[in-house]
């Protein structure tokens, strides 16, 4: 039995996507597609940075989205594969989510990156620059992730007020990342191996994803979202806050504002798909999900697909 799994924000990088569009008019229609549903030339972005731009959260989310999208239209359309008939579930890392849903005809491709956009917009205005940050913690799983933040959410900020510092990512047994005020998390990376961590390593991000902080951008989204229709989707998602399978659109749209806020559950979403008999993960437009998949069911076939290549041979073995 087989997943298809979709990557989030770290994928991105300049010249995404680029060999696909040239070997593919599908891969190049659906770039067009995204581009003049943002009214953006995005995918000259994907294709020729500046990578400064491409890591802009706001251009990040729906570019990791239609490099993915463009993977899986070539599959289908020039590979024969059909999704419904090829895989049981779908599932996405936080904004591979949307993909998912994008994939399984819940949100059409324009709304899908119209979504991200606002999505990736409203994330980076929610806490001004510099207040907030995440950390990965590596060898550590999460109940130590849990007393760790606690710890460093113990005493309040410099200026009075409460801190902050959750888990917002629960991606393997051996990596757990935290999210929260900046001042919160350097102590939680100080406290690290008091708390039996490795260590912890601040991430390159711009925004404190996945914590209480994003409030504000958890009210975008849902406001966002009452307006976006669905359709029935096609298969199940596996979902980031609540790590279990979902077949109703209007549940999953619930469920995306929560998860803005929410931890992403990935390991345990892994884990679920495991006991439902899924040993085949396919990630397509990147490679960061399948290493997590190895480490949670060392068992299971984790399979990347990124280029033109990457999808004859997947379209083969399917």
């Amino acid at each position: 039995m087989t997943a298809f799994i979709f990557p989030g924000q770290g994928s991105q990088k300049v010249g995404m996507g680029a060999e696909l569009a040239e070997a593919s008019k599908v891969a190049r229609a659906v770039f067009e597609e995204v581009d003049d549903a943002l009214g953006q030339n995005l995918s000259r972005i994907m294709r020729e940075g500046p990578e400064q731009e491409l890591t802009l959260t706001e251009n990040a989310q729906p570019a990791i989205m239609a490099h993915a999208i463009a993977v899986l239209r070539v599959l289908e359309i020039e590979g024969g594969v059909s999704l419904a008939a090829k895989c049981e579930c779908v599932a996405g890392h936080s904004l591979g989510e949307y993909t998912a849903l994008c994939a399984a005809g819940a949100f059409t491709l324009a709304d899908t990156a119209r979504l991200l956009k606002l999505r990736g917009r409203a994330m980076q205005a929610a806490v001004p620059v510099g207040e907030g940050a995440m950390c990965a913690l590596l060898g550590a799983d999460l109940e130590k992730a849990i007393a760790l933040a606690a710890a460093a959410a113990a005493e309040p900020l410099e200026d009075g007020r409460a801190a902050v510092c959750q888990v917002a990512n629960d991606n393997d047994p051996g990596q757990v990342v935290l999210s929260g005020h900046a001042e919160a998390i350097d102590r939680a990376i100080a406290l690290a191996k008091e708390h039996g961590v490795k260590r912890g390593v601040k991430l390159p991000v711009s925004a404190p994803f996945h914590c209480e902080l994003m409030a504000p951008a958890a009210d975008a989204m849902a406001e966002a979202l009452q307006q976006t229709p669905v359709a029935p989707m096609r298969l199940p998602i596996c979902a980031n806050v609540t790590a279990s399978l979902i077949g109703d659109p209007a549940v999953e749209q619930d469920l995306l504002v929560q998860q803005v806020t929410g931890r992403v559950r990935w390991r345990e979403s892994v884990l679920t798909m495991g006991e439902l008999g899924i040993a085949r993960f396919v990630e397509l437009g990147g490679k960061v999900l399948g290493p997590m998949v190895g480490r949670t069911l060392p068992d299971a076939k984790a399979i990347s697909v990124v280029t033109m290549a990457d999808i004859e041979a997947l379209a083969k073995e399917l």
